[in-house]
């Protein structure tokens, strides 16, 4: 009898949903990102019951992770779980669950997991996006991404073992190798990413590591486009390039990269970098859910009309990166940022209190905030609008408020500002540790240097 415990304990068969049943509309949200938070706090529990699926049990504010990717930040600084946010009787119809979803059924109105499925009389879709590695498979299995706080710390792992590598070989070629950083996509994570590793390299590892001459560590940002920052204006992007220049940080502008075996970089024309360490932050593509009929599909996002109704549904909705929304204004879709995300959100909570009353519904207007991007101290570019153009100490004044104020939570505001204070006035990076060894698999070497100091 104990034995059959036991095989049941050990066995996710046992595990089920858990959903209580409920005579209220059911709202089942996939996905626990800007669209999706937004949605559940506007929409409370009062008139319906809400369900939200997450692979993760927090809600992270990714604009921040190059920060904890380059240790300037710890991960619960800019991460809240769900539970603490949706907690308490004002939610006392909201139920989260940590599981993996695995496709829809629009027919039988149900959500498949990876221990059950769950029907629902609206569905929200809300998944955002991943990175999109353009069918190259080695560049996927090599790279760094940065799209998650578990990429975030292995790249922190990574960055801090190749300079404690670096002090410790004789060898030119290894020790170039292990200083020489490449970072693919020169949007606002590429370019934030250069910069805090330009400060890094000027400010806090000569005295971390004196025996390192880090005049040879070397920062390349390659961007395929003509210029960095392509979201942004052209006159963000000068001066974003004038910034990044000004770090000695290597531009190459109409690079593609071609290949990376984990040793070496080649870009497309020949020109190849030996490198440890390359960033991925070049595209996205949505994260989509099976389900959807093809119909509903475009450019790996899903189609929806100005109400975020999925076409050819009148109960499914998308919102936030994974929605492709075809407007005069925004022929392409909107940005992928934020604030696109946060806004469809709180119209999709109105818009389902007029459905169930019978009332019309109000279509999306994007109301655009602008573009921000920090390059370093003092340094950072801001489209406030298609006149307003801000480059250096005001603009990375507004971008320091601005990513304090969309931060969760009262505690997470404080420690990012006490941070960002501390380091203001000492240039230190407080966080060098590393927790967890990244090794990447099949790379025998590494794991013989991680052993020789990893305690039992």
């Amino acid at each position: 009898m104990r034995t059959n415990n036991m095989d049941n304990i050990k066995t996710i068969d046992t595990l089920s949903l858990n959903i209580p049943d409920t005579t209220k509309p059911r709202v089942v949200i996939i996905g626990g990102g800007f669209g999706g938070v937004n949605v559940a706090k506007k929409l409370q529990c009062k008139d319906f019951q809400i369900v939200m699926f997450d692979r993760q049990n927090y809600h992270g504010f990714w604009p921040l992770l190059y920060q904890v990717a380059t240790a300037g930040l710890e991960p619960d600084a800019i991460a809240e779980p769900l539970r603490k946010m949706f907690g308490g009787d004002k939610y006392e119809d909201f139920h989260f669950r940590l599981v993996k979803v695995t496709g829809i059924n629009p027919a039988t109105k149900t959500v498949q997991t990876v221990i059950g499925e769950l029907a629902y009389d609206y569905l929200i879709i809300a998944t955002g996006t991943k990175s999109n590695y353009f069918g190259n498979e080695q560049v996927k299995k090599n790279a760094f991404p940065l799209k998650q706080i578990p990429h975030a710390l292995n790249l922190r792992s990574q960055l801090l073992q190749c300079f404690e590598q670096a002090s410790m070989t004789k060898d030119p070629v290894l020790r170039q190798s292990l200083l020489n950083f490449v970072i693919v996509g020169g949007g606002p994570t590429g370019v934030e990413t250069a910069g805090a590793l330009a400060e890094m390299r000027k400010h806090i590892l000569p005295t971390d590591y004196p025996d390192v001459d880090f005049s040879k560590m070397n920062i390349y940002l390659i961007e395929g486009m003509d210029r960095v920052l392509p979201p942004m204006s052209q006159e963000a992007s000068a001066k974003a390039l004038k910034y990044l220049q000004e770090l000695n940080i290597i531009v190459k502008l109409n690079a593609l990269v071609e290949t990376y075996d984990g040793y070496l970089a080649t870009i497309k024309g020949g020109e190849q970098i030996p490198t440890q360490t390359l960033v991925w932050a070049a595209g996205v593509q949505g994260a989509l859910i099976d389900g959807l009929p093809a119909a509903s599909i475009e450019r790996g996002r899903i189609l929806v009309n100005h109400y975020n109704q999925v076409l050819g549904f009148n109960n499914i909705f998308a919102i936030g990166d994974i929605a492709f929304m075809k407007t005069e204004k925004w022929p392409k879709g909107h940005p992928g940022v934020a604030q696109p995300a946060i806004q469809q959100g709180k119209l999709l909570a109105k818009n389902l209190k007029r459905l169930i009353a019978g009332q019309e519904l109000e279509p999306f207007e994007y109301f655009d905030k602008g573009s921000l991007a920090i390059i370093g101290r003092n340094k950072a570019v801001a489209d406030l609008s298609k006149k307003v153009h801000l480059g250096g100490f005001l603009a990375w004044v507004i971008w320091l408020f601005v990513h304090i104020m969309y931060l969760i939570g009262f505690r997470n505001k404080v420690v990012v500002l006490s941070n960002w204070i501390y380091k203001f006035f000492t240039y230190e990076n407080s966080t060098r540790l590393i927790i967890r060894p990244f090794i990447r698999k099949g790379d025998v070497a590494k794991r013989r240097f991680i052993d020789k100091y990893e305690t039992e």
